[in-house]
C-alpha cells in the first residue's frame, strides 16, 4: 500500500506574508495600506490576525513607526525568501524556457547602490527568465531616460513622472538623519531643531537638485542651503568630516548604519519628527511583468539597522 506523505498546513497564509512585508517596508499600517491597495483598518486587522495565528507580536510601536520584533524580523526574512521562490516556481512551470528578458535599471539616488546590486542578484538567481543591467549613466536623468526608452525601470525619490506610458508604485521609505562627532556641540541635544541646523555647517552628498529642494522645504521651509553647507562626493568623506567635528553629516540612515559601531559618531533626528524620504518604482509599460517581479522583491530588500544599533 502506498504511503501518502502528510501535506504541511502552515498557520500563515500568503496574504499574511504580504501584509507583514508591506508593514515592515512602510513603517506604518497606513502606508502599507496604500501599497497593498487596502484600507488602513483592513491592514491592521490582517496584522493582528497573523500575530494571533503565531501567538506572538511581530511589530512594536515606536516614535518612528512600527518596528519589527525579533519574531517579526524572522518572519520578514523567511517571507522574502518564500515569496521569491514562489514567483520563481510559477515562472518555471507556466511557460517554456525562453531567452531572458533584459531589464535596464537605474536608481535616482546613488545611496541605494551599496545594497541594490545584491538584491537584484538574489532575485535574478531565482528568476532565470530575467537579466538585469544597471544603467548608472542615467542616474541624474532617470525620468528622461524612461521616457526615451533607454531604460526600463527606475527607482525614484523625487523625480516627477508624467502620466501615460510610465507606471509607478510606492516602494518604501528611508530616513534622513544627522550625524555628528561626540564632541560636537549638537551631540548633547536629544533632537535637533531647524535653528540648530541653520546655524550648523551641513555636509551633504551630491544629490539631485529635486531631492535637495525636497530636503530644504521639509527642514527649513525654503529653497536654498545655508551658507555654511558643503557638498562632498563620497559617503566616507562626508562621515570623516563629521567625525573630525567639522560639521553635521546629512545622509540616509542605511548609509550611516555600517559606520556607527565604533562610537565615534552620533545619530541625531529632527525634533519635529522623522524625516522620511519616500521611494517609488517607475517603469515602462512594455516591462510590466519584469517590473512587478522586481517590485515584489525590492519592497522587503532595503537594509535597516538592528534595534540595538539605533541611536
Amino acid at each position: 500500500m502506498t504511503r501518502i506523505a502528510t501535506i504541511p498546513r502552515p498557520r500563515l497564509e500568503l496574504r499574511d506574508l504580504q501584509v507583514v512585508l508591506a508593514v515592515a517596508a512602510a513603517g506604518t499600517t497606513a502606508a502599507a495600506a496604500s501599497t497593498l491597495h487596502l484600507s488602513q483598518p483592513a491592514v491592521s486587522r490582517a496584522l493582528l490576525a497573523a500575530e494571533d495565528r503565531l501567538g506572538t507580536r511581530l511589530f512594536e510601536r515606536s516614535p518612528r513607526g512600527l518596528q519589527a520584533t525579533a519574531a517579526g524580523e524572522q518572519v520578514v526574512a523567511g517571507a522574502t525568501r518564500l515569496l521569491a521562490e514562489l514567483v520563481a516556481l510559477e515562472r518555471s512551470v507556466r511557460a517554456p524556457a525562453v531567452r531572458p528578458t533584459r531589464v535596464r535599471l537605474v536608481c535616482e539616488c546613488y545611496t541605494a547602490y551599496h545594497w541594490l546590486p545584491t538584491a537584484i542578484a538574489e532575485l535574478a538567481a531565482h528568476s532565470p527568465g530575467l537579466e538585469f543591467a544597471l544603467a548608472v549613466e542615467h542616474t541624474r536623468t532617470p525620468v528622461e531616460a524612461l521616457i526615451a526608452g533607454t531604460i526600463d525601470v527606475a527607482l525614484l525619490t523625487t523625480g516627477e513622472v508624467p502620466p501615460g506610458e510610465i507606471a509607478t508604485q510606492p516602494l518604501f521609505s528611508d530616513e534622513i538623519v544627522f550625524v555628528v562627532a561626540p564632541t560636537h556641540a549638537l551631540a548633547r541635544k536629544p533632537t535637533l531643531s531647524r535653528d540648530d541646523l541653520r546655524a550648523a555647517r551641513l555636509i551633504t552628498g551630491e544629490t539631485p537638485e529635486a531631492e535637495t529642494r525636497w530636503f530644504l522645504r521639509r527642514v527649513f521651509g525654503r529653497g536654498r542651503l545655508p551658507g555654511r553647507a558643503q557638498r562632498l562626493p563620497l559617503t566616507e568623506a562626508i562621515l570623516d568630516v563629521a567625525r573630525a567635528g567639522m560639521g553635521v553629516a546629512v545622509l540616509s540612515e542605511w548609509m550611516a548604519g555600517p559606520h556607527l559601531g565604533r562610537g565615534d559618531l552620533v545619530v541625531k533626528r529632527l525634533s519635529s519628527g522623522p524625516l522620511r524620504r519616500p521611494w517609488r518604482m517607475a517603469w515602462r509599460r512594455e516591462a510590466e511583468e519584469a517590473a512587478r517581479c522586481l517590485l515584489a522583491a525590492l519592497k522587503a530588500a532595503a537594509p535597516s539597522l538592528r534595534r540595538g544599533e539605533r541611536a
